[in-house]
């Protein structure tokens, strides 16, 4: 049996390494990590190709690009344009878009030769009919979705909006909070899509065990809480340290 699972890319990105040792004798110009069901996608010059655990191809098709694995199914490219293939080549589906990314949830963000954004389904089909001018992927059923005035908001698997609020940026929720911009700058919101504190900062990272790091307007940085209250400060105003 293949040792895929533990398989890593190698410092040269030429192929794939157990505890060091190459996992097979092949060697590409590059390869990307292996995904169930212990397949990676490779490329030698214009040609691109999955390849299995012992480095041998998965099938005989060849693609301009080739990526992971997720959910069973794998975005790939060829000179038609972008599109999902299973595991034996194959596939998913006879359309083409001119980006696709890869699927979460059940659900793919795809773009089409118009440049609007919308989701497909495991079996292709487009999950609902708005378009957007940018979608992003699902987490936990939930993803950003930019209107045609630039500004964001959240929408569930059927394409329907979640809470009516929009922003100028946003994220998909985290552990029940979601990063958002608004006119002020960056905060964190609930899944009411309300302001977490009345703090706005210049940057926000993901709450991670109940914490966030930000950076204020005056270059600081700094630690909050869910409630927007300091816990420690990691670097004072940029002006004070010059």
């Amino acid at each position: 049996m293949s040792d895929w699972r533990r398989a890593r890319v190698a410092p040269e990105r030429t192929h794939h390494v157990v505890d060091g040792e190459p996992l097979y004798a092949a060697r590409f110009e590059e390869v990307l990590a292996f995904h169930a069901p212990g397949i990676a996608p490779v490329r030698c010059g214009s040609e691109a190709w999955h390849i299995d655990g012992r480095g041998a191809p998965a099938y005989t098709r060849r693609f301009r690009r080739t990526f992971g694995f997720y959910e069973g199914r794998a975005a790939v490219s060829d000179l038609e344009g972008w599109c999902h293939i299973l595991p034996d080549g194959a596939e998913l589906y006879p359309e083409r878009h001119s980006w696709c990314g890869n699927y979460q949830g059940g659900r793919c963000a795809v773009r089409d030769s118009e440049g609007h954004y919308g989701h497909i389904d495991l079996a292709g089909r487009p999950a609902y009919t708005a378009r957007w001018g940018y979608a992003g992927d699902y987490r936990d059923g939930v993803a950003v979705a930019q209107g045609k005035d630039g500004r964001s908001t959240h929408i569930d698997a059927r394409g329907e909006l979640v809470h009516g609020r929009w922003f100028l940026d946003l994220d998909v929720f985290h552990k029940g909070f979601a990063r958002a911009r608004d006119e002020q700058g960056w905060m964190h919101v609930d899944d009411r899509a309300q302001p977490a504190y009345a703090r706005r900062f210049a940057m926000v990272e993901p709450f991670y065990n109940g914490q966030a790091r930000v950076e204020r307007f005056d270059g600081s940085l700094e630690v909050i809480d869910e409630a927007g209250g300091t816990v420690t400060v990691l670097r004072s105003a940029l002006a004070a340290m010059f």
